[in-house]
C-alpha cells in the first residue's frame, strides 16, 4: 500500500464533488492541493493547500485529479498547461461520453500523461462511505499505483484499459437511474391528479420497484440467451400500455413517459413478435428508432 503521506495529489475544480473528493482525500492523510476558477471554494476547504493558477497546482504534485464541467473544460483549464503534464498520473473524474473520454486519453498520452478515466457512482455526500463506488478505466499503472488514494472515495471498480469503458458503464447505470426516476414522477403524476401526495405514492412505490428490481437477473438471462419465446415470459401483447396511456389521458397528465415505452411494444408486435416475452423489447432499442 502507499504511503498516504508521500502521495501528494492536486485536484483541479472544487465543485460540489471536487470539493468532497479532495476533503476526503486530505482526512485521509494524502497532502493536497487545490486549484479552482472561484478561489474562494478552495480556500473554504480543510487542510489543503490552494493554488493560484491550474499550472502551480500540477507542478505540485505527481498525481492530477480533475473534476470539472465537462470534457470542453478539461481541456479550457489543461490545454494551456499541456507541457507540464509530461510524467504525471492524469485522473480524471469529470463527467465525459465513453468517446470523450478516449480522445482525453489520446490527448493526455500524446502530453507525456498516463491517464485514468473515472465514473462517480454517487452523490457528493457519500464519497468516503461504504455506499459510494467509483468505475475506472484506462492505464492500468495509474489504477494499481492510486489505489489507496482511490478507495478513499468509495470501492475502485477497474474495466480494463480502453479509457471509454467506466464513461460508458457509468451513463448506461445513470440511464436506468433517470428512466426509474421519471417512471416514479409519472406514477406520483397520475395519484396526484386524484388529491395523492408524493410521499404517500413512494411509500407504496419503494417496496414495489425495489422487488421488481429483482428480476434483472432473470430479464439478463433471457436478453443474453435471445430466447424471448421461452416459458413463463409475459407477451409483449400482454404489457401493452394502452390502460396505463387512457388512463393517464384521463387524468390530465403527460403521457410521454408511457408513450416512449409502448413505441417499444408497438415496434416489435408490428414485426410478428406480440407473443414474444417484454424484455424482447430491447430489440427494438437496439436497432434504433428508424427500425
Amino acid at each position: 500500500m502507499t504511503n498516504a503521506q508521500s502521495f501528494p495529489v492536486s485536484f483541479l475544480g472544487a465543485g460540489a464533488m471536487g470539493a468532497a473528493l479532495a476533503g476526503t482525500a486530505a482526512a485521509a492523510g494524502f497532502p493536497v492541493t487545490v486549484w479552482n476558477r472561484d478561489r474562494a471554494k478552495a480556500v473554504a476547504l480543510d487542510g489543503v493547500a490552494v493554488a493560484d493558477t491550474a499550472a502551480t497546482a500540477v507542478e505540485a504534485a505527481s498525481t492530477v485529479v480533475v473534476c470539472l464541467f465537462d470534457s470542453a473544460s478539461v481541456h479550457d483549464v489543461l490545454d494551456p498547461i499541456a507541457d507540464r503534464l509530461a510524467g504525471r498520473r492524469l485522473i480524471n473524474l469529470t463527467t465525459t461520453s465513453p468517446d470523450g473520454a478516449r480522445e482525453l486519453a489520446a490527448w493526455a498520452t500524446a502530453s507525456g500523461a498516463r491517464y485514468l478515466d473515472g465514473g462517480i457512482m454517487a452523490v457528493p455526500a457519500m464519497i468516503g462511505g461504504p455506499a459510494a463506488e467509483v468505475l475506472y478505466s484506462g492505464a492500468p499503472e495509474v489504477f494499481e499505483d492510486s489505489r489507496e488514494l482511490l478507495e478513499s472515495w468509495g470501492t475502485a471498480t477497474y474495466f480494463g484499459d480502453d479509457a471509454g469503458m467506466a464513461a460508458l458503464y457509468d451513463l448506461a447505470l445513470l440511464a436506468g437511474m433517470y428512466v426509474m426516476f421519471a417512471g416514479f414522477f409519472h406514477g406520483a403524476a397520475m395519484v396526484g391528479a386524484a388529491g395523492v401526495s408524493a410521499t404517500e405514492f413512494a411509500a407504496r412505490a419503494t417496496p414495489w420497484l425495489q422487488a421488481m428490481a429483482g428480476s434483472f437477473g432473470s430479464y439478463a438471462a433471457v436478453v443474453d440467451g435471445g430466447d424471448y419465446g421461452g416459458p413463463g415470459q409475459q407477451s409483449l401483447e400482454f404489457s401493452d400500455l394502452g390502460d396505463i396511456v387512457s388512463a393517464s389521458a384521463a387524468q390530465g397528465i403527460s403521457t410521454e413517459v408511457v408513450d416512449a415505452v409502448q413505441r417499444l411494444i408497438d415496434r416489435q408486435v408490428a414485426a410478428g413478435h406480440g407473443r414474444d416475452g417484454f424484455a424482447r423489447v430491447i430489440e427494438s432499442i437496439r436497432a434504433g428508432v428508424a427500425a
